[in-house]
């Protein structure tokens, strides 16, 4: 039975990926090719996929995107650039200024294509003022592990740039743009889908302080002057927005229904606990825990298996030197909070393939995983403590590794109950 539970579990996340894969959902949301000059553009981990999609319908075109290592794909028109992320680089930094040039010579009748998806905050790189690449870097890095939600991460990096926060819009204006979205962030807000390259935001330069001051995060003194002068960070009304039309065509809550209805077909019953998660991944595995152990009391002998599916982006505060994400660290919380409750299987995953900064998606979890840790001379309350969730399950072989998935609608949960 434990070998069933398990592959269940991966299918469902299989096909949680599997719909939102570019080649199958953003056809039903591109226009005919317009007239005219048309150019492409975009950014993020799932966006060579999209590129591929786009010239799968229209063909090839004039264009360039910037995606991750290892994410490319083949395309006849549009230029595929591969940088780093979650930490940008200088390819990253080239190649975002000479995709600002080539919307320089766009204007009036000409169509301009966006595809975004998360990851472009990394891989969008066009620091404002006087900030280096070295000085982006730091904040970047220090964001990361800070434990600060993803919606405030954004709002910092939008206001230290010259293409966030509409300002890729901005850029292509007064051409027309479509800017198609594949959502990563929990509410499905296209402000906070890569830092909204082409959406406007209310936020300020002082709120960006607030959250520096709130997680303690020490900026190098060029931050500090971006800050203290005009942000370039466009406001939701202004006119360089008006010929933008920015619509989502894959996020988490479509995948989450797939795999809802493929774990009915298998003879299960699904509760979504929602698609937008936030929170210290430990924390919301504890909760979990105990809503599970809950259900199991509760349910009747007999009683179908229940699938709990969730969604969202946890987070993870670094106290330790280990190697972790976030769907690893919940699934390792989740083992400790279950302590070995037969009959629960569970796994958590990242639909582009990359839990943290692992070339890892996540980790399944069985009633013996602390059984066969204790066996395997691991402590997990140790693996916790140290945000060494990866090498934890690395060693009992339950690491889920898929490599670039080419698509990104965040983080996927699946809690089986026996």
């Amino acid at each position: 039975m434990d070998s069933v539970a398990d592959d269940l579990l991966r299918r469902l996340f299989e096909k949680a990926v599997e719909v939102a894969d570019p080649m199958k959902s953003l056809a039903a949301f591109l226009p005919e090719k317009p007239a005219g000059r048309v150019v492409v553009v975009g950014a993020g981990k799932a966006s060579a996929r999209m590129a591929e999609a786009v010239e799968a319908l229209w063909g090839p075109c004039e264009g360039l995107v910037i995606t991750r290592y290892g994410y490319a794909r083949p395309c006849e028109g549009i230029e595929i650039v591969e940088a780093a992320h979650p930490i940008p680089d200088e390819i990253g930094l080239s190649a975002t200024e000479r995709m600002l040039d080539l919307l320089a010579g766009v204007g009036q009748g000409d169509f301009v294509l966006a595809l975004i998806s998360g990851g472009a905050s990394a891989l969008l790189t066009a620091p404002a003022g006087k900030i280096t690449l070295a000085g982006k870097q730091e904040v970047n890095q220090k964001l990361l592990v800070s434990g600060a939600a993803i919606g405030q991460m954004n709002v910092v990096r939008k206001h230290l740039s010259r293409v966030k926060g509409g300002q890729l819009a901005a850029a292509a204006y007064p051409a027309e743009m479509l800017a198609l979205l594949m959502s990563d962030v929990p509410g499905d807000n296209p402000a906070e889908i890569g830092s909204g390259p082409t959406v406007g935001d209310a936020s300020t330069p002082e709120d960006v302080k607030a959250i520096l001051d709130r997680w303690k995060i020490e900026v190098p003194a060029s931050v500090s002057q971006v800050l203290a002068g005009h942000s370039g960070v466009l406001a939701p009304g202004d006119e360089r927005l008006g010929r933008v039309t920015n619509t989502i065509f894959a996020a988490p809550s479509q995948s989450l229904e797939a795999a809802k209805e493929l774990a009915e077909a298998e003879g299960c019953d699904v509760e979504i606990l929602g698609d937008a998660l936030e929170g210290e991944a430990r924390e919301v595995a504890h909760e979990h825990a105990k809503l599970a152990l809950r259900h199991q009391k509760e349910r009747p002998v007999g009683s179908r298996p229940l699938i709990l599916l969730s969604g969202g982006e946890l987070t993870v505060t670094r106290r330790g030197d280990g190697i972790g994400g976030p769907n690893a660290e919940y699934a390792l919380a989740l083992a400790l909070a279950l302590n070995g409750a037969s009959g629960i299987h569970a796994i958590a995953c990242d639909t582009d393939g990359v839990d943290g900064a692992a070339e890892v998606a996540g980790a399944i979890i069985k009633p013996d995983s602390l059984e066969r840790a204790n066996a395997s001379g691991l402590r997990a309350e140790k693996a916790l403590a140290d945000n060494d969730a990866h090498r934890f399950f690395e060693v009992l072989g339950d690491q889920v590794v898929t490599g670039p998935t080419l698509t990104n609608v965040n983080d996927f949960r699946a809690i089986r109950i026996g």
